[in-house]
């Protein structure tokens, strides 16, 4: 049996056709993703869900990795659009300080859930089983986007120079990475955590990321204070 089998779909002939079937792809993805982890996600259970043949899935991202690509690429881009509101309202009173910025930064983050669980399959998951040109085409987007958030943190704290911007943007990635995992733990590690001595085991990911970048910003307005 092949996978060529008819579908529901006829052929999208023209761009606006082909975007329209590139945003069911994706949007088939990011539903599968409130439901299994990236790990489990296949072309072929995307194609299922999506109403085409794994074949014709293929004439629009070549691989599930650049299905993910994309996804991420496009909720990242979506939470830098709107980061600037919240920011806003963090210095609302006044100027902003260090610490309610990185806070600010930490509570819009964690309600991206579908960001965030790409951010964390990322180095572990999605990177692994990719052509370089995949990875490249990928990253300079992705680059692209994380300069712009850059900007972004430095317009809320100034003292910070666009490098001490960039690495933490960078630690912001990171940090969301591996916490992530560790706030959404399994069913049986959650049922563990109810043991009272291991309550300091639990992870709020919002507080914790927000307190950790905190530090990071702290320390790197240091750095640079002492380099000057």
């Amino acid at each position: 049996m092949t996978d060529d089998r008819p579908t529901g779909f006829q052929r999208a002939r023209s761009a606006e056709q082909r975007e329209i079937r590139k945003q069911t792809i994706l949007e088939a993805a990011a539903e599968l993703l409130t439901e299994m982890p990236v790990s489990d996600i296949s072309l072929r259970e995307l194609s299922r869900r999506v109403g085409l043949s794994k074949t014709n899935v293929v004439r629009y991202f070549e691989t599930r990795e650049a299905v993910f690509f994309e996804l991420l690429n496009r909720d990242l881009a979506r939470w830098i659009e709107e980061l600037p509101t919240d920011l806003a309202s963090a210095g609302a009173a006044g100027p902003a300080s260090p610490r309610a910025v990185t806070d600010t930064l930490a509570r819009s983050l964690a309600r991206r859930t579908l960001l965030c669980e790409l951010l964390s399959s990322l180095g572990s998951e999605l990177e692994r089983n990719i052509s370089a040109e995949s990875a490249r085409d990928f990253k300079r987007a992705h680059a692209r986007l994380l300069a712009a958030l850059a900007e972004l943190l430095r317009r809320h704290i100034p003292a910070l120079s666009a490098t001490a911007a960039r690495e933490l943007v960078s630690l912001t990635v990171v940090c969301t990475a591996g916490l992530w995992p560790f706030a959404h733990p399994s069913p049986a590690v959650a049922e563990a955590q109810q043991d009272p001595e291991l309550a300091a085991t639990k992870v709020d990911f919002a507080e914790r990321l927000g307190r950790t970048l905190h530090i990071a910003a702290i320390g790197l307005l240091d750095l640079e204070g002492r380099a000057g």
